[in-house]
């Protein structure tokens, strides 16, 4: 197990860029004592170590949905190290969407997926 945090809580605004008019859509990961502003946004979840970086070909969990990982910006990887940040991509493209984003290859998750208590692994 690369990462394994559980989610403790999800912006008011956290779902909004999952709308089918978005050019990419996404979701974005902060550790649970992230400033109010940025939780707003984000899906937030309990710290936890990243104890190998992720890579293409990896697999992610998030809630009882399974990605594969196309695609890891550099900057993920130390923002999901320090802050427990980066962005979650629902494309299958092997370029980065941004630096901090990890691709992932499947549909997009759901408010029903993100519930508290649901986990987020890479493996």
């Amino acid at each position: 197990m690369k990462y394994d945090v559980t989610i403790t809580g999800l912006g008011p605004m956290a779902m909004e860029f999952l709308s089918p008019e978005m050019e990419m859509q996404f979701v974005i990961l902060f550790n649970e004592d992230a400033p109010a502003e940025l939780g707003e946004l984000a899906i937030l979840h309990t710290a936890g170590e990243l104890t190998e970086a992720p890579a293409p070909g990896d697999t992610m969990k998030v809630g009882e949905k399974v990605y594969k990982i196309t695609a890891v910006g550099d900057e993920a990887i130390h923002t999901l190290k320090e802050l427990g940040h980066c962005t979650l991509a629902f494309t299958d493209s092997t370029e980065p969407y941004r630096p901090g984003c990890i691709n992932l290859d499947g549909e997009p998750v759901t408010a029903a997926d993100v519930v508290n208590g649901a986990v987020i692994q890479i493996f």
